[in-house]
């Protein structure tokens, strides 16, 4: 679509594409809705919390603890996942 515009010193011309993708949005917010949902209960979860900790603690500290980081993945997901 193509609006003429006219002033006292010049004429435009704007070009305005109808674009299609207002759909497809559309079609995909419940789909990115569930996502983020998703995303909101796992990150809200207990392993979730205590991966969090565990990350922001270093080797050191694991250590000084007498803790390593993998027996401590291993402690967080046992009967989750299979290690």
């Amino acid at each position: 679509m193509i609006q003429l515009q006219e002033s006292a010193m010049a004429g435009t011309a704007t070009y305005r594409e109808h674009s299609h993708h207002g759909l497809l949005q559309l079609l995909a917010a419940p789909f990115a809705a569930l996502g983020r949902i998703l995303i909101r209960i796992a990150e809200s979860s207990r392993a979730m919390r205590e991966i969090e900790r565990l990350n922001q603690m270093s080797d050191e500290e694991l250590a000084a603890r007498g803790l390593t980081r993998d027996g401590e993945i291993r402690r967080i997901f046992a009967g989750q996942l299979y290690l």
